[in-house]
Parts: C-alpha cells; structure tokens; sequence
C-alpha cells in the first residue's frame, strides 16, 4: 500500500524539496501552496527529479483548512503522513510590533500546525498509526532578539508537539518536531519587519549584519528537504530532530541551559552595536 505525505508550504524552499525527496523515495505526496499560480517550481523540480507530486491549494490560517485537509486525505485514501512545514518570519522587538503582526505570527506558526494536526489524528489513530512531523525551528528553542513574536510562536508549537507526541504514541502516532537553522532560502526575505528607527535602530542594524552574514553561509534548502524527509521516513522515533550540525549545536545551547545564562550570553553578542565592548 502506497504511502501518503501531505507536505504545506511546499512552493518554494526546504518544503519543496522534501516534498520531492519524499516522491524519489515512493511516497504519494500531496504538496499544499497558498496559490496554486505558484506551484510551478515544485512541479518542475518534480519532474526534473523523474517523480509525481500532487498539488492542493490550502492556507494554514484558514478556519475550514481542517476540512480542506479532510477532502485530500478523502481523494488519497487518507494522509499517513503530514508535515506542517509553512510558516513566516517576523523581525521586531516588543514595543515596534503590532498586535496584528504577533496574532498572525501565531496564526501561521502555531495555530496552522495545531489546525491540521487536530484534523488528521482521528483517522490516524484509528488506522492506529501516523506521523506528523512540524518543522519549527532552532527559534523553538532558543529566544533571539528581535524575534519575540516569531520564537514565542514556535515555543508555542514545540511546546503543544512535546505535550501531544507522549499520548499520541500510545496510538501508534508518531509526533515530532524538525529545527533547522538558517536555511538559504526565501523565509528571510518573506519576513515582515519593523522599521530600523527609534530607540532600538543601532541594535536592529547590528542583528540585521549578524544574520545577513549567518545566512551567507546557511545550510542548503535541498539539504534541510532532505533531513526532513528522513525524519518522516525513519524506522526510529525520536521527538526532536535537527536538520544539520549546526543546528544540533545551536539547540544545543538552550536544551543544557537550566539558568537561561548560556542562551543571554550568546545572543547578547548579536545586538552588541559596531565598536561596543
């Protein structure tokens, strides 16, 4: 029997190549896009790749994407596998970000996962097997400036995942939660970002350098679609898996740091403006 993969956010970027990862590997996979209009690089990509990818047109925020889902997994034979990969970036600290901006950060990063999840796990369960994997981030781990409402949203998601993952065992669903690092992409320049003026501009401006260096030398999309799809098609369970080694060491940082010293320590560097001590 052939296996489903429902992939979000698969337009562009690491879900496009785990999505066609997971086709080379036999899997009948279901990539979701926001528009269908901008499907064209994973089709292609699967066709370059010799495979078939399905596409489906599905917004995470969407309070009927719950049944959206349901009808793929009805045109399917039901969703074996589902990975929350769509997601946004936002970068602005707490005073300079609107309510809107947090809501919509939660509405895509966290409740768009928690949506679908709650969407295929009965079904799941009652076939008595699943997995549903939902790529996070190292910002799930560790707070970084000028990301508050972008990490509080996928502390949030690892946080319902790790909760979940112990039940949903007990049903023979398997949950768990991928984090990549800076991943070369277009996530970075999707985010919404505040204005770099008043008081915190010069940190802004010192974190903006920092990460447009980090991202010169970000691990390469096919190669965190690849760690994704062996996350989703591996024989062992683990919850948390990161996609490269400098993601392990990165979340490294927080999962040790019982005082929360080690991760100020660290990230306090990447606000330190040019010239500081």
């Amino acid at each position: 029997m052939t296996t489903t993969a429902v992939v979000t956010g698969a337009s562009s970027g690491m879900g496009l190549f785990a999505a066609v990862e997971l086709a080379k590997r036999g899997l009948d996979v279901v990539g979701t896009v926001r528009d269908t209009a901008r499907a064209s690089a994973l089709l292609e990509a699967a066709d370059e790749a010799g495979v078939s990818v399905s596409i489906a047109e599905l917004e995470v925020t969407d309070p009927a994407a719950g049944d959206r889902l349901a009808a793929i997994a009805a045109e399917h034979d039901g969703i074996d596998v589902l990975i929350n990969n769509a997601g946004r970036g936002c970068v602005g600290t707490a005073e300079d970000l609107t309510m809107d901006e947090i809501e919509a950060q939660l509405a895509v990063n966290y409740l768009g996962p928690v949506r679908l999840t709650k969407a295929v796990l009965p079904a799941m369960r009652e076939r008595g097997q699943g997995r549903i994997l939902t790529v996070t981030s190292v910002g799930g781990v560790v707070g970084q400036p000028f990301a508050d409402a972008y990490c509080g949203a996928k502390f949030a998601v690892e946080g319902f995942m790790q909760s979940l993952a112990v039940v949903a065992r007990e049903v023979g669903v398997w949950v768990s939660v991928v984090e990549p690092a800076a991943v070369a992409s277009s996530f970075v320049d999707n985010a919404a970002r505040t204005a770099s003026e008043g008081p915190y501009a010069a940190l802004l401006d010192a974190y903006l350098a920092r990460t447009k260096v980090s991202f010169a030398a970000a691990q390469q999309a096919a190669d965190a679609g690849r760690a994704i799809a062996d996350a989703a098609t591996s024989d062992t369970y683990r919850f948390r898996w990161q996609t490269s080694e400098a993601a392990e060491r990165f979340a490294g940082i927080s999962l040790a740091d019982l005082d929360g010293s080690r991760v100020q320590g660290v990230t306090a560097g990447w606000i330190a403006p040019s010239g500081s001590a």
